[in-house]
């Protein structure tokens, strides 16, 4: 089976160019099988630089991505500064041809592009990095109005599968208390929470009103992505944008 991703449902200006990578078309074997992109998950070394090799032989990138080392935090990486990149769950850039990549398995990448093109950027979002302040962060490093901003959300664990604990939940009541309606109380004293809900929530409070994707859920869609609540030990999906 080939390299396969999905391609953004969204109006990106020309010249912007994005994928959100499926797990299939690459040679890792289980519980890693196929293509995985993590380096950081236990697969062989080897294996994830012939995938990352075929990936961008499949997609034609102009580069090799940014392969940030994502902590669930808030640091969002300038990939035009020159300076080493220290840990960053998020990148951004204005030059062609710099590729930015966030890798999951079930959190939410989130890209960003101006309405002209001329900034992107993208962004890990995961419970603790979304209450933390992970997509403000990255809209205020790109520094650019958020009126101006297209957004799209890729695959990430859907509503009936985010089961998380009242923590959590308390995590966002603190920052917004609209946000109560992204949990939904279940049978076990936990919550089922919409990570879409609350990715969207986020990027309206900053004014970014163009916003696309969602839906796809990682859980459920078990031949095309890895999820970590899903499987515990997998691999990673790849979430790109950049500019021609």
């Amino acid at each position: 089976m080939s390299v396969s991703w999905v391609q953004p449902d969204w109006p990106a200006p020309v010249g912007v160019r994005a994928v959100s990578t499926w797990r299939t078309g690459g040679v890792s074997v289980a519980p890693y099988a196929s293509l995985n992109l993590g380096g950081h998950v236990g697969d062989l070394p080897e294996a994830v630089a012939e995938n990352r090799r075929r990936l961008a032989v499949a997609v034609g990138l102009p580069a090799e991505p940014v392969w940030l080392a994502q902590v669930h935090g808030t640091e969002v990486a300038d990939l035009d500064a020159e300076r080493p990149l220290g840990p960053a769950d998020a990148a951004f850039t204005r030059r062609p041809g710099r590729v930015c990549a966030i890798l999951t398995a079930d959190c939410a990448p989130i890209l960003l592009a101006t309405e002209c093109g001329d900034v992107v950027g993208a962004a890990h979002a995961g419970w603790r990095g979304l209450a933390a302040g992970v997509i403000e962060a990255t809209v205020r490093a790109m520094a650019v109005p958020p009126q101006s901003l297209l957004a799209w959300m890729g695959p990430a664990i859907g509503p009936r599968h985010f089961e998380v604990g009242g923590e959590v939940r308390e995590a966002f009541l603190r920052g917004d208390a609209g946000a109560e309606g992204a949990f939904v109380a279940n049978e076990r004293g936990r919550y089922l929470a919409d990570l879409g809900v609350l990715v969207r929530r986020r990027l309206a409070v900053l004014g970014v009103g163009r916003i696309y994707g969602g839906g796809e859920c990682t859980f459920a869609a078990t031949e095309r992505y890895f999820s970590h609540r899903r499987e515990g030990v997998t691999g990673r999906q790849a979430t790109l944008i950049w500019r021609e």
